[in-house]
């Protein structure tokens, strides 16, 4: 016989502990509410165990010996190659070896609680777990229910890839050992950012991608990722689609490609995108129904207010990857800072209806800033929309690029190759969008990033002197060539 559910009441209750999950619980409770946490695995979720993090401890080693390889005086000091198992154990450091009690700790002293078990909806405001302890709760909450479920893994239609094993990012991330061949599906952030990676810690890897490496950039910046993925050694297989993967006697996989040819590797790592985890979370009760196709989305306003939920009063928020807007950590936590302040003022009656924009309830970068950096080696920043984006968004707008060849870049290092691109409003003067690829393009990111949620004049701008002699520099150049 089943015992008695234990119930409880809440002002929010934040079903999944991720980074987004943590900020929109901290800020209701800074906000005078109380906040109950809900969460099946680990207490700050993908990016602290199993992306961000130990993918960014996995490249960094390798980028700060390549940057010392570049530098005459310190290359000839340069003796031996990436010690593997030491890259592994500053990798497990990051990870806290895949334990979080210091998450945990920090989740009591930030004044929430903490339920470890799997949650879904079974009505409006009304939320049951199954804790992992073997209780159930049954829990209410007063004001809201936000979703930080997060996203998870897009397997591909590949013949025969469900009959056989192979890795995901979360197995690459979290690796035991270098395999002495990888293939990497996808030619996106993970699978640019794994090859890359594996390929320095001694792997052979092709990448195989059905369309161009990292198209959602401009072709110059991609351009620049794919020579240095090429100067590592990693074959890239683009334009290329995978038929079928089948397991040899010896464990290796075969991939059949659609041009004929085959790859084998020791193992492959599907890294094909990601959508929102939004399955076994009772959606339906409250009236959101998969599409056609069999997929559930949701649709957020600027507050991260589910639409279309039922319910007599707005309840239902989703913040981070499970909103489903833009799967970047930062992202997620900027809306759930966002979201947390709104819930708060919603309950004390101090915010009625839609926020004006760029309000601290608003989640308006959304729309326009979007920072986001690819960590291989060049790397490639990006902010707001590129050329192509913001024509189809309707504005009149110019680009101005060209390659980073200042005093900064080449004391940098020997034979530093960039490329750089500003997109401007020719109706207002602002910037809508920048793009910067190359060694350490990721510290130029901010200041682009300041410049378009600042919408500030570009000839203001230009009185914005960058030092000398660094690579920020480009600045200068860029406005200069626009014609200031």
């Amino acid at each position: 016989m089943m015992p008695d559910a234990v119930e409880r009441e809440f002002d929010v209750v934040v079903i999944g502990a991720g980074a987004a999950g943590e900020n929109v619980a901290d800020r209701v409770v800074q906000g005078g509410l109380s906040a109950v946490l809900v969460e099946a695995e680990l207490v700050g979720g993908e990016c602290s165990y199993w992306a961000c993090m130990p993918s960014k401890a996995l490249l960094r080693p390798g980028t700060a010996l390549h940057g010392a390889q570049t530098s005459p005086g310190a290359k000839e000091a340069v003796t031996r190659t990436l010690d593997a198992a030491a890259v592994l154990q500053r990798r497990n450091y990051f990870t806290s070896n895949w334990q979080d009690g210091s998450q945990v700790e920090w989740v009591k002293e930030a004044g929430i609680e903490l339920i470890r078990g799997h949650a879904w909806l079974t009505g409006a405001r009304k939320v049951e777990v199954a804790g992992t302890d073997g209780v159930q709760h049954r829990l209410q909450a007063r004001h809201a229910v936000v979703l930080a479920t997060g996203s998870t893994p897009t397997m591909p239609p590949i013949d025969g890839l469900r009959d056989v094993q192979v890795w995901g990012t979360r197995e690459a991330t979290s690796a035991s050992e270098i395999p002495e061949t990888l293939a990497v599906l996808g030619g996106g952030v993970a699978g640019a950012e794994l090859a890359q990676a594996f390929a320095r810690l001694g792997s052979a890897v092709t990448l195989i991608a059905r369309s161009a490496l990292l198209g959602n950039f401009p072709e110059e910046a991609a351009a620049l990722v794919a020579a240095g993925l090429r100067a590592d050694g990693v074959e890239l297989r683009l334009h290329t689609a995978t038929e079928r993967i089948s397991e040899n006697d010896d464990g290796t996989l075969t991939l059949a490609l659609g041009d004929g040819s085959t790859v084998t590797a020791g193992k492959v790592l599907v890294s094909t995108g990601r959508h929102p985890a939004l399955e076994g979370l009772g959606l339906e009760s409250v009236g959101v129904h998969p599409d056609e196709s069999g997929h559930l989305s949701l649709t957020t306003d600027t507050t991260g207010l589910v639409q279309g939920v039922a319910g007599d009063e707005p309840w239902l928020y989703a913040v981070g990857d499970a909103a489903g807007r833009n799967l970047y950590t930062h992202q997620g936590k900027y809306e759930a800072r966002a979201t947390g302040d709104a819930i708060a003022a919603r309950a004390k009656g101090e915010l009625k209806g839609r926020p004006a924009d760029w309000t601290r309830y608003a989640q308006t970068a959304n729309q326009h800033a979007v920072p986001g950096v690819v960590f291989t080696d060049p790397e490639l920043a990006s902010v707001g929309r590129t050329l192509q984006t913001a024509r189809k968004d309707g504005y009149n707008a110019s680009s101005v690029e060209l390659p980073i060849q200042v005093a900064g870049s080449s004391l940098h290092s020997e034979n530093y190759e960039g490329w750089a691109q500003l997109v401007v409003d020719e109706d207002r003067k602002v910037l809508l969008g920048a793009t910067f690829a190359g060694p350490d393009v990721s510290e130029l990111l901010h200041a682009a990033t300041v410049a378009v949620v600042g919408e500030v004049p570009l000839d203001r701008l230009w009185h914005a002197v960058p030092s000398y002699p660094t690579i920020s520099e480009v600045w200068l150049r860029l406005l200069e060539k626009y014609g200031l």
